[in-house]
């Protein structure tokens, strides 16, 4: 799986992207050039709780985006956590990810 890493790349993202939310994730898909492999980062904020609750949230995120079939070639998609992710399943989470994907155009 490919990811965003460097500051640089989430601006980019940032700038070009389209922000979804739901309660159990927030998301900003990007499309990147033709022909280029999807990335996409996983980001628990020191906010919604202490290392091990923003682990597990990420946890959850990576493995709903594999449900998922992430990175889609040609979108840079970035997953927040919220508060909720950390008592989702990772089926509950996929389901809502796929509808926000949808929502954006992925």
């Amino acid at each position: 799986m490919k990811t965003i890493k460097s500051k640089q790349e989430f601006e980019e993202v940032f700038s070009r992207g389209k922000r979804l939310n739901d309660s159990l994730l927030r998301i900003r898909v990007a499309p990147c050039d033709e022909g280029t492999p999807g990335r996409v980062a996983f980001v628990a904020a020191k906010r919604i709780g202490n290392a091990v609750f923003r682990n597990r949230c990420k946890r959850v995120l990576r493995e709903a985006a594999r449900m998922s079939s992430l990175p889609q070639d040609g979108y840079d998609v970035i997953l927040f956590s919220t508060r909720r992710t950390h008592d989702s399943s990772p089926e509950q989470v996929s389901g809502s990810l796929r509808k926000l994907l949808g929502r954006g155009g992925a």
